[in-house]
């Protein structure tokens, strides 16, 4: 029987941190997680096709992010502390059921990470602009640590400016990648969380190298951008996820076009027709 597509309502996972996310629609369930700086909004960009097409939908905000309380004393942003954080949102809303699992960005290693741990809940992968290799070097904690410094001197302003001063960004797409940035950030209810998650989570490391992707049995969509808009999350790292993976589909937007991660609903279609050969 096809599914309603439920609204989707809100939930709290987990003790510390509480984690805020929100769950819609009826059938397999398909748990995504966000970018480091991003919300459960910019996943799929408020899509409701996944629900229409016959999925339970989980979204949350990682700690320190959105509406979820800060990492605790004690506590961090590193990827075991993350992994543990999607065990609980599981636990809580999918139950005993296997699910499919994804993310962008931070919530891409995210996933992968938690299929390298609990390899029996997962029926399916999806990672969509994965950016970890595993051969981080300096140069890229130095732009991490220099976003921190610019939101805790100057907040979300100061964020979107060493944006657009350090990161190169096509002309052509400056304007919506600046609007999108700063949108995501007025979303956090903490911005000191932030600061703090975007000097630890590239610290951490979710996996040792793309050689532990090979372990993963499970099917994979993987979801690349093109690097003209999304320089950030490089084609060829993505184009790597999926040579690792056994089985793995790669998929992307045509040259030119707005990347397919800021498409929820192309994305969300994408995602459906994966799910539905599952």
């Amino acid at each position: 029987m096809a599914a309603t597509g439920a609204e989707p309502g809100p939930f709290v996972a987990g003790e510390l941190p509480a984690l805020r996310g929100e769950a819609g629609g009826e059938g397999p369930p398909i748990v995504l997680c966000h970018g480091l700086t991003a919300t459960r909004r910019s996943v799929v960009h408020g899509s409701r096709a996944l629900g229409r097409a016959g999925h339970r939908v989980v979204l949350y905000d990682a700690r320190g992010h959105g509406e979820s309380d800060p990492a605790p004393a004690g506590q961090s942003y590193d990827y075991p502390g993350l992994v543990a954080d999607l065990e609980a949102v599981v636990d809580s809303q999918a139950g005993a059921e296997r699910i499919v699992v994804g993310g962008h960005s931070m919530g891409a290693h995210t996933a992968v990470a938690y299929a390298l741990r609990n390899p029996v809940r997962i029926a399916g992968l999806i990672a969509i602009g994965p950016s970890y290799t595993g051969t981080e070097g300096a140069g890229s904690l130095e732009y991490w640590d220099g976003l921190a410094d610019a939101l805790e001197a100057e907040g979300v302003d100061g964020f979107v400016a060493y944006i657009d001063r350090v990161q190169p960004i096509d002309p052509a797409w400056r304007d919506s990648v600046l609007r999108f940035t700063r949108g995501r950030m007025l979303r956090h209810r903490s911005l000191d969380a932030v600061a703090r998650a975007l000097r630890e989570v590239p610290r951490s490391r979710p996996f040792e190298g793309l050689d532990d992707l090979r372990a993963i049995e499970a099917p994979a969509l993987v979801v690349a951008s093109h690097d003209a808009a999304d320089p950030g999350h490089p084609y060829a790292v993505a184009a790597a996820y999926a040579e690792a993976l056994p089985g793995a589909e790669l998929t992307s937007e045509e040259e030119g076009q707005s990347p397919l991660a800021w498409q929820g609903g192309r994305l969300s279609r994408a995602i459906a027709a994966f799910a539905a050969h599952l």
